[in-house]
Formats: C-alpha cells, structure tokens, sequence
C-alpha cells in the first residue's frame, strides 16, 4: 500500500476550477463533496463556529473549511457573495431549512442564475414524508430493498451503502454533474433533488424487472442472486473463514464443479429452484474440508467466479488491490483511494485547510472579471 502525496499547489481532476459551496452535514453530503474533491473541484465547506471534525477522515479530504455562524445576517450576506461566483451549491438540511435561513433556491439563484442547486435529502423535498427524520434502513425500507436483502427469517440492513452512499451521495453527484453540463449549453442552474429513496429505488430496477417477468419472489434466499442459488454465495471453510462464488454462467459452473470436486449428478440441476436448498448443503459440506487459503490456492484468478470474504484489515493486503492501489496511508490510517479513475486528469487527495469567506469572495470574484 503506497503513502499518498499530498498535492503542494494546485488541484488535479477533470473537475479542477468548479467551484462547490457545501454547507456541513453528516453522511452522503459529505461523501459525495469529498468525491468531487479528490476529482479536482474546489470545495468550501461552511461550518458552524467551533465545530470540532475530524479533519484527518477521508470524508474531509480536499475542503477549504470556512466557520461561519448562519444566524448572522451580516453572514448570510457573505454567503450569498460567495455562492455568486460558486458554480454548485450541496446542502443535506431538511427541507425548509436553507429557505429559513434566506439561502433558499429562489434567493440564491437570483444572485446566481447559472448556479446549481444540490439538496441531499433521505425522503426528498416533498412528499408526505418529507419532514419526519430517518436514516438509510427507513429510506431503503420503502423500496423494496431491506426487504430483499438477508437470510430467509429476516431482513439484514446491507450496512447503510444503499441508501446514504448508493441511492444517496453517487445520485447527487451525478445529478449535479449532469445539471453543471446542462448549465453550460444554457446558462441557467436548476435544483437538484436527491432523495435516498430514490436512489435506492432507481439501485432496484433490475430486480423490478425480474420480478415482472416471473424471475424474482419475494421469499428471501430463494432466488440466484439473494443467496437462494448453491452456485452463487458465500461458504465458511475449515479455519472459519468465508469465500464467495457466482458461478451463474454454465461454463464457469462446470468449472466450479470440475474444481470442486461435484461430479455427483445432481449438481446437473443448476437452474432447477427446488434443488437449490439441498445442493447448498451439499455445497457447503464441500467448502468446509479446506481452509479459506486452499481454496484460494485452487480457484482464485480461475473463471470459477471466486474471491476470499476480507474483512476491513484484510482487504488492503491483498494482492489485487495492493496492486492497484485501491487503499492509502493517510495520517497513519487507512482509506480507500479516489475511484474512478482518469487516464489524463488523475484525481488527487489534498489535505483540508482553514480559509476566510470574505478572502474566497475576493479570489473568486477575481478570477471571474479576469479574461479566461
């Protein structure tokens, strides 16, 4: 694992000289703010006084961290200077927060008619639901999501990557990218609504259309892609370790079979639903007489379809992703590196620094009366 280099001057990214606003929150906000960071984009965060962050987090990466207190109208009037020069505007408030504040679309598109407006939300900005709080498991609860995912008794919250960072932080940032390109051929900002149900939502489409056509139930662990087929899923192996096969297509489940050893008859049955609960014990008996390093002396870089289940301390060691660098040393710990990648413009982590609002209005405001 490589120590990153902090970048001295500059920013490096197809996004470097967009100009972000983002006002400080928690989650998707700031996760989608640090993607378009490592990507080049200059981002100020607008904290409130004294709020102590954790700067070294990887969800910190890139900002120029201003503390301003939004009660002050005197500072309001500072924001709005500053959001006249800014090219997108992030806030994850709920809805009527930022038009409480005087910040609201109306009032800074008027200042800012190119602006593009990002608002993170988990129920949207309206909707019966709009006002109540909730947290990922809620929002991807209402979409049919939580429900699919888990063993046959219960649903299991997939973490919160589905809503706050799936349907949450990537739909914003690609709405506000695509709203940043529109506003270049027309000269107009927009709002973008990006509501974690949503996401989630949009993340099901392919299920919904299996589901349309026969190929999906509702029963957990009873399809092939749920942990319902024995060919595509994870196994605990003699030390207790697990690794993971998705064997879907024929070729690579006869590779599974020839590699393991499943040359009993029955595992002819591949796609046959009422065979799959016995041939996943049968299955699972195998993968139980070897340790998680046999099996991947045996299958792993095969078209088996196989990979080791890492846990977080693992997953930086091994050799692909040691490789591809898919991890960095930042400040003594572990994150993973900027994705996707650029071959001409590579994104870049840069460290967060203090800065003053009224010296960014300055610079900015400079650099747009300069000629480009």
């Amino acid at each position: 694992m490589a120590d990153h280099q902090t970048l001295t001057s500059g920013a490096s990214g197809p996004l470097a000289g967009l100009r972000i606003v983002e006002f400080a929150g928690i989650g998707p906000g700031p996760f989608a703010c640090m993607m378009l960071a490592d990507m080049g984009a200059e981002v100020v965060t607008l904290d409130r006084p004294g709020a102590k962050k954790n700067q070294k987090s990887a969800a910190a990466r890139g900002r120029k961290v201003v503390e301003i207190d939004l009660k002050s109208e005197a500072a309001i009037a500072q924001v709005l200077d500053l959001l006249e020069h800014a090219d997108a505007l992030v806030e994850g408030f709920r809805p009527g927060v930022m038009e409480r504040l005087g910040l609201g679309p109306d009032a800074v598109l008027a200042k800012n008619p190119r602006l593009v407006y990002g608002r993170m939300t988990g129920w949207g900005q309206d909707g019966p639901l709009a006002q109540a709080a909730g947290h990922d498991i809620n929002y991807i609860s209402v979409t049919g999501a939580l429900a699919a995912i888990g063993p046959a008794e219960r649903p299991v919250p997939p973490l919160n990557l589905v809503g706050d960072f799936g349907g949450g932080a990537l739909y914003l940032v690609v709405g506000v990218l695509a709203a940043l390109l529109e506003a270049k051929k027309s000269g107009k900002g927009q709002v973008v609504d990006a509501a974690m149900c949503d996401g989630a939502a949009s993340l099901m489409s392919m299920f919904y259309d299996f589901a349309a056509i026969g190929r999906w139930t509702t029963a957990r662990e009873s399809n092939f892609l749920d942990g319902g087929a024995h060919f595509y899923g994870v196994y605990q192996c003699a030390c207790g370790n697990f690794i993971s096969i998705g064997s879907i297509e024929p070729q690579f489940y006869q590779l599974l079979r020839q590699l393991a050893g499943l040359s009993d008859a029955v595992f002819d049955a591949q796609m046959e639903r009422e065979a799959w609960p016995a041939l996943r014990q049968k299955l699972a008996d195998v993968f139980r007489t070897r340790t998680r390093a046999e099996w991947c002396a045996v299958m792993e870089g095969t078209d088996v379809c196989f990979a080791p289940v890492l846990t977080i301390a693992e997953a930086p060691e091994h050799p692909h992703m040691a490789a591809r660098k898919a991890f960095v040393k930042r400040h003594g710990t572990t994150q993973p590196a900027p994705a996707p990648r650029f071959s001409r413009t590579p994104s870049a982590i840069r460290e967060p620094a203090q800065a003053d609002i009224a010296g960014l209005v300055r610079e900015w405001r400079s650099k747009d009366a300069s000629p480009r």
